[in-house]
């Protein structure tokens, strides 16, 4: 059974990531659930002046993924497909993506995940599955 303390390792993984410095999010580990919130910036924003779709599939994507490796302690899960339907326009605020384990082998993971705005309007959906990797889990990708 997975503890608190991979859960927080997890979570510092994913901080330490250098894609994130761009992103700036914030994230919150549970068995089989992660939430990934992400400050709206004009950054993000494609010519019609919302943000791009490519934030949303990470924001999913990382709620999904996280979700399915709350539940391996060992080693790195990967995204082996990733289904996105984007909803609604997001301009201003945040976006917050929770992704939920629906289904797990002994090598193969199913999460789904949704993004809401401040508001709490669902403004995307999406669903993935995800496979037990050879990296291990260790310092040498943050695991710490």
């Amino acid at each position: 059974m997975p503890t608190d303390e991979h859960h927080r390792k997890l979570e510092r993984m994913y901080l330490r990531a250098p894609v994130n410095d761009h992103y700036k999010p914030t994230i919150h580990i549970r068995d089989g659930e992660a939430e990934i919130v992400i400050p709206v910036r004009p950054e993000f924003f494609h010519a019609a002046h919302a943000v791009h779709g490519s934030v949303y599939f990470k924001a999913m994507d990382d709620a999904a993924f996280f979700a399915a490796n709350s539940v391996v302690e060992d080693v790195f899960v990967l995204t082996a497909s990733f289904t996105v339907y984007l909803l609604r326009p997001v301009t201003e605020g945040e976006m917050r993506a929770t992704g939920r384990l629906v289904h797990a082998t002994r090598r193969l993971f199913v999460a789904e995940a949704e993004v809401v705005d401040a508001d709490g309007r669902k403004v995307a959906a999406g669903s993935g599955t995800f496979m037990r990797s050879t990296i291990a889990l260790g310092p040498d990708v943050g695991y710490e």
